[in-house]
């Protein structure tokens, strides 16, 4: 408190006085008793009332006491339980929460771990996937700052994410490993991966690789099958050794058959073997009829180009092929989509053969095309533009109805490239992003598609969208949500099919350790997204003839629902809308793989290398009273006293007031008692 204030303070308590001392001792016709009575509750309220007139500030300084953090990773997959240490997983969580110096000295909090990192102790053991990577990196990013060293509860074994070993070399504390399972190398042969593409075309033949490893010190020999019903259609003989412990098989298979074709591929087990269930993997292929062939012209060389290719050929049905403009003119009629990149006049019989054969396109604009010839090659929009470079971003309209569109956070991409201009769509449209500058949604829209008497287009005015692609991937460690947005626009523009009020969107197959979604979307009769529908699923299985109904939920434009929670086998389905009669029907198959029952033993040379690399130390499941010991001795992790000084203004103390308030009302009180009112 400043001098200044402590006199302001001294001057109000002698006014105070003053004045109490002029009103009930200067002429004062009650009582002497009375006026001290008086005299005091006026002093009182008179200097209260003062001192928050001038507020004086005070400053308070509390202490409080921050434990280190303690945080627990649980690992909650399958391959606990495979391994026989969910008990004592269960058990050593009892432990820990029981321990009383330990819970003195740590604040201890508990987090899961399978498919999804989330804050539990709540363990089922029956997750189909381990991200150890994820789970590390979260609880770094929770704790940077903190002194929190970290114990890590699972057998190492991971099947999904990054390398965790290098995931933790950016760890700032310590990582305690407590290893699930024993280190002794049993003798196995498995499948240790098995590649295929998800398509194939008919009379084509497909490529499969499939690496095979042993553990073991002996050599050995056996043989590779694969299967399909009663029939073999591949096999080999192999042979390992100690030194030389894997081997990779590539070779081809025949596509005779549409439809969805199912394979077994097994490795002859060793009659020791203990795990046989990696031994076999269930693999599957859609064969197809033909391609969906999509034709990209242009003359310019640019990074969206090859972010384009990749993007459309994650799906194995589609090719694509890139032409000049003059290469392309008779060629046109091959393709069931046209992408015509920043056209120019080179682009004028493109145009005009488009138009005749009244084939399906989509443009692309950017800061080398010539809008002037853009506008007089077609009527769908017009764009008068300057020719002046303009950043722009997109932002999902959530009212999109022509197919299911996912929010992909576009409005964090890195700004694209157009020029400056408004952009005006002449025919019935439904815009898919609209156009944003700043924040701002401006006039124009970014991307938009159109159907005029059978034949679907779409403009996306902006170039730059490769590092889209390289922003979702550094969002989500992955190409795939990218990759099935431009992936579900082109498999709307390359089709000509009439378009139904209920549009559902399901594969032919699924693993059942990967997420089971089938998406639908309703349209009222005006062809308007209906999102106050109500939509079902009923599902049956095809050989046990169990049905089973699911309501599908709304996200954005479009329904869906999980159906992880079913085993594996073959289905079909049903999606109807209540109270309409309108309805779609569908199969696909759940191939089982339970990549949790691949493992015979825990990882310990790599949770000891992330221990090391942290400056922790790997313990058994039967050695965790060591570990408990040394965290309580460890004087690196001490409780830290934090000092927190605030400075609070007198008028924000509310018993002042009260105070106020109370000599008043007490004053009031004497009077009438003593008749003076």
């Amino acid at each position: 408190m400043s001098t200044e204030t402590i006199l302001y303070i001294i001057l109000a308590s002698v006014i105070s006085i003053a004045l109490a001392i002029f009103m009930y001792g200067y002429k004062s016709k009650q009582s002497q008793r009375l006026s001290w009575i008086f005299g005091i509750l006026r002093f009182i309220t008179i200097f209260s009332i003062l001192l928050l007139i001038i507020n004086p500030k005070f400053e308070s300084e509390t202490y409080t006491t921050d434990k280190p953090k303690l945080p627990v990773l649980i690992d909650n997959s399958a391959s606990v339980e495979v391994l026989g240490q969910n008990n004592n997983v269960l058990d050593l969580i009892t432990e820990l929460k029981e321990n009383k110096k330990l819970n003195e000295k740590f604040d201890i909090s508990y987090f899961s771990f399978g498919s999804k990192f989330r804050k539990s102790d709540t363990l089922s053991f029956a997750e189909k996937n381990t991200n150890i990577s994820e789970a590390l990196s979260s609880v770094n990013e929770i704790f940077k700052n903190r002194s929190a060293p970290t114990i890590l509860i699972t057998d190492g074994n991971q099947t999904l994410g990054n390398d965790y070993e290098f995931s933790s070399s950016t760890f700032k504390n310590p990582i305690y490993p407590i290893v699930l399972g024993d280190s002794v190398q049993y003798t196995d042969l498995k499948i240790g991966q098995l590649n295929t593409n998800r398509y194939a075309f008919l009379k084509n033949q497909f490529p499969v690789e499939v690496i095979l490893t042993y553990s073991g010190t002996s050599d050995v020999n056996s043989e590779f099958v694969i299967t399909q019903g009663t029939s073999t259609v591949y096999r080999s003989k192999v042979s390992f050794s100690e030194k030389e412990n894997s081997s990779t098989l590539n070779f081809n298979l025949p596509a005779n058959s549409v439809g969805l074709q199912k394979y077994t591929a097994q490795i002859l087990p060793l009659e020791n073997e203990k795990n046989r269930t990696n031994n076999i993997k269930h693999f599957a292929v859609e064969v197809i009829d033909q391609a969906t062939n999509i034709l990209i012209v242009s003359k310019l060389t640019h990074p969206d180009l090859g972010a384009l290719k990749k993007s459309i050929t994650s799906n194995e049905q589609r090719t694509v092929t890139f032409k000049k403009p003059v290469e392309a003119i008779n060629l046109l009629n091959d393709y069931q989509l046209v992408i015509l990149y920043q056209p120019d006049r080179s682009f004028a019989a493109v145009f005009s053969e488009l138009e005749k054969l009244n084939k399906n396109a989509w443009t692309i604009a950017g800061l080398e095309t010539d809008w002037t010839f853009l506008n007089s090659a077609q009527e769908n929009f017009k764009k008068n533009s300057t020719r002046q470079k303009e950043d722009v971003q997109g932002k999902l309209n959530s009212n999109y109805g022509s197919f299911a569109v996912e929010d992909l956070g576009f409005d964090d991409f890195p700004p694209l490239h157009t020029q400056f201009g408004e952009l005006s769509i002449n025919v019935p449209h439904e815009v898919m992003l609209d156009q944003t500058i700043r924040g701002i949604t401006s006039e124009s829209p970014l991307l938009a598609t159109m159907e005029i008497n059978g034949r679907r287009n779409a403009i996306w005015d902006g170039e730059g969208f490769w590092r889209w692609r390289a922003g979702s991937f550094l969002k989500t460690d992955s190409f795939q949500d990218f990759d099935g947005f431009i992936g579900s626009l082109v498999q709307y523009l390359a089709s000509n099919k009439r378009r139904s009020r209920l549009e559902v969107s399901s594969e032919t197959f699924y693993y059942n350790n990967n997420p089971i979604k089938i998406s639908a979307q309703y349209f009222d009769k005006n062809y308007v997204f209906d999102n106050r529908a109500s939509l079902n699923i009923t599902v049956v299985n095809s050989e046990t003839e169990k049905q089973t109904v699911f309501p599908m939920l709304l996200r954005n434009n479009f329904y869906e629902v999980d159906l992880n929670s079913l085993p594996a086998g073959e289905y079909s389905f049903t999606i109807s809308v209540a109270n309409e009669e309108v309805s779609k029907s569908g199969n696909f198959t759940i191939l089982d793989f339970n990549v949790e029952q691949q493992f015979l033993n825990a990882d310990i040379a790599k949770l000891r290398r992330v221990a090391e690399n942290t400056g922790g130390k790997e313990y058994l499941i039967t050695d965790t009273n060591l570990l408990i010991d040394q965290l309580l001795a460890d004087k690196n992790f001490q409780n830290i006293q934090k000092a927190e000084r605030k400075t609070v203004p007198l008028i924000d103390w509310k018993y002042l007031l009260v105070l106020i308030v109370l000599t008043l009302a007490g004053e009031w009180f004497i009077r009438k008692y003593n008749g003076l009112i």
